[in-house]
């Protein structure tokens, strides 16, 4: 059992302050046709009345970790994408709002995160479907930093025909040996942004060791968004490397598409960017004996993103 203790004025006079406390899983049931019910209207109750609402959350992977105003929840054994609590008792047309937050891994090198907050009136059933992202609450990625070879990051370098004056940016540059390479190949000016902060250390170091410091600058952080979530800003770059998987690159992509001038160059080593397809893609042979796979993006003009 855990406590809930949470109001806040969303789009309504008053949100009523409520210690809820979420019990253990109903049986499992099964999704309702695919729909996002958040708000399931039940015969009206008598305002004030203590009730109990029912609680339906559909998770976007069987192992997902799930969490309910930041306490984990545990995993059903049975239909583990559809889980189930119980709110304790609450005043019935009162309003509250809960914030659910799940976190899985597609891959071993990949943790996303999907948050959605739900608002209800005591007594009502709630379902939230974490299946689709939330615009409101943009999908969070982490990804497991594997170093590209110096010898590839050379052919990748060719491939976006780095030159003087060039800016070039990248995400998640762990070491930093892309951002070096950049600068060396011509840019004037290469950023890299790494949520990891020891990463953080070693490529400032590098950076240092290679006497590029004025030209390269590393920022900790999300590369998706800047500390006030606004998306992070690529508008300066003119090329952009990629090695984040394909979950990331597609969470990465319409601030790409919706900021970056004509003519600028995405160099992604092995991964895609959804169905963008590329205007160029290579193998390269390592000198590890390894085959590796580049694509090669140049833009055309600038997309605003969807409403």
């Amino acid at each position: 059992m855990f406590t809930l203790r949470h109001a806040r004025l969303a789009g309504f006079t008053a949100v009523a302050v409520a210690a809820a406390a979420l019990f253990g899983a109903y049986g499992p049931v099964s999704a309702q046709d695919g729909k996002d019910t958040t708000k399931t209207k039940k015969e009206a109750q008598p305002v004030g009345k203590k009730v109990k609402s029912k609680i339906k959350v559909t998770v976007p992977a069987e192992d997902a970790e799930l969490k309910i105003e930041g306490k984990e929840t545990k995993t059903p054994d049975k239909t583990p994408a559809v889980r189930e609590f119980e709110t304790p008792e609450i005043l019935a047309g009162e309003f509250y709002e809960y914030t659910f937050e799940a976190t899985w891994r597609p891959n071993n090198y990949t943790v996303l995160t999907r948050t959605k907050t739900v608002e209800f009136k005591g007594g009502d059933d709630v379902a939230a479907d974490l299946t689709k992202e939330d615009p409101k609450h943009p999908d969070k990625a982490k990804i497991r930093w594997v170093p590209t070879p110096e010898d590839v990051v050379a052919e990748m370098m060719k491939l976006a025909a780095v030159k003087e004056g060039d800016v070039v940016y990248e995400p998640g540059p762990g070491d930093g040996r892309v951002l070096i390479a950049g600068v060396k190949a011509g840019a004037k000016k290469a950023v890299g942004i790494e949520i990891d902060g020891m990463k953080v250390t070693e490529a400032k170091d590098n950076v240092k060791k290679a006497g590029l410091e004025k030209q390269i600058t590393v920022i900790e952080g999300d590369a998706l968004r800047d500390p006030s979530m606004k998306a992070r800003d690529y508008s300066e770059a003119t090329v952009v490397f990629l090695y984040m998987g394909n979950e990331f690159n597609n969470l990465l992509r319409p601030i790409l598409q919706s900021q970056l001038k004509p003519g600028t160059r995405i160099v992604s080593h092995r991964f895609i960017l959804g169905d963008w397809m590329p205007d160029r893609s290579i193998t390269v042979m390592g000198a590890d004996g390894d085959e590796y796979r580049l694509h090669l993006w140049i833009v055309k003009d600038a997309k605003k993103p969807k409403e």
